[in-house]
């Protein structure tokens, strides 16, 4: 490992209640803690992907897990049928979207001696990764450049006119309208879910992707950016998080004041 090797802290967010594929999925046991394909669950597998990311450049440290208070055994247990032992688990008494669970991630890396300005490897618990090198590279270059003091988002290029995604418009480069896997491009825009003649028009441009709500950034950067655009968030998620308990693996903000976080995507908080 190199002695400048860029820390990287895996963040799991896992506080879904899985909804849209009930009755597999179910409140007390939702979508993310399933094994749909093979013998390893959602969350597994996402876990096992971000521990995957290290290089000789790339210091890993343990994954710090976000998910809901009702679901902590069943998360813990996951996580030791797959030998890994989290940085900890860090507990919604509510569900308050995305942009409050980064900041919780966030403020304890930032207070983890281990973590310290990490960069956060933010994915969601309940994706299903085909190309398994494809995403360990693209991820690791998102790293190298979140390095970079940037905010990292991963598209993924469609293969359909889809119409059940959001989707990012990427700057053109080099007048190639479609970017190799892994290449950075500016963000031009976020467009919400279209319909099918939309879908259709993006999907001939070239320049539109996916959004696979994964995010690569410092917390610091991340911080900053929210304190920036959305204080009231920033503000509301610090003074939960300065009244936590801690009790082994289980880290919970003050209950009230979690609460109190006004209830909004990374998306719309931030990108």
């Amino acid at each position: 490992m190199s002695e400048t090797a860029l820390t990287v802290q895996p963040v799991i967010l896992c506080g879904g209640a899985g909804t849209r594929l009930w009755p597999l999925s179910r409140a007390g046991f939702p979508k993310q803690f399933l094994c749909l394909a093979g013998d390893q669950s959602l969350f597994q597998q996402a876990v096992q992907r971000a521990s995957g990311l290290a290089a000789s450049d790339i210091a890993l440290v343990a994954p710090l897990i976000v998910c809901n208070e009702d679901h902590r055994f069943l998360a813990l247990e996951q996580l030791r049928e797959i030998s890994t032992v989290p940085a900890a688990l860090l507990l919604e008494p509510v569900a308050r979207n995305t942009a409050a669970a980064l900041s919780l991630a966030a403020l304890a890396a930032m207070a983890s001696a281990a973590g310290g300005d990490a960069i956060l490897v933010v994915t969601p618990s309940d994706h299903a990764v085909a190309d398994l090198p494809a995403f360990t590279w693209a991820m690791q270059a998102a790293i190298h450049e979140a390095a970079k003091n940037s905010i990292v988002i991963l598209g993924v290029k469609p293969d359909s006119p889809e119409t059940g995604y959001g989707y990012i418009r990427a700057s053109q480069h080099d007048g190639v309208s479609s970017a190799p896997t892994g290449e950075s491009l500016a963000v031009v825009a976020f467009v919400e879910k279209p319909d099918l003649a939309t879908a259709q028009a993006y999907f001939a441009d070239g320049n539109y992707f996916w959004n696979a709500g994964m995010f690569v950034l410092k917390a610091s950067v991340w911080m900053a950016a929210l304190e920036s655009f959305r204080p009231d968030i920033a503000a509301a998620t610090r003074l939960a998080w300065s009244q936590r308990t801690t009790d082994q693996h289980f880290v919970r903000p003050g209950k009230s004041e979690f609460a109190a976080v006004p209830s909004v995507s990374v998306d719309y908080a931030v990108m």
